[in-house]
């Protein structure tokens, strides 16, 4: 299911996030807020209730992860579920921003 959505990076200088629009009108997103030229602060996650346990914010959060690994930035973590997920990939250590 997970290969049928398209992940759209929209970044407001200040403020950005991964996004999935659903087929409903409804959105999955990871948001930040950018820290310094180097440094996203990972703040939220949300994926509609009939979206979830689909994969898809995980397919946001490994798309923030391929961002810094080719445009050179870490992530703090403070959403809970990315937390969660730099648990689960240690592969992403060094993406990591405390």
């Amino acid at each position: 299911m997970t290969d049928a959505f398209e992940i759209k990076h929209e970044d407001a200088g200040h403020r950005g996030r991964y996004v999935i629009y659903l087929p409903d009108g409804s959105e999955a997103e990871m948001t930040y807020v950018r820290r310094d030229p180097d440094t996203i602060v990972a703040d939220h996650t949300g994926v509609p209730p009939q979206y979830r346990n689909h994969g898809l914010a995980l397919k946001l959060v490994e798309a923030a992860m391929t961002a810094a690994r080719r445009d050179g930035f870490r992530i703090v973590p403070v959403c809970s579920y990315v937390v969660a997920q730099f648990r689960r990939h240690p592969e992403w250590a060094d993406l990591r921003a405390d």
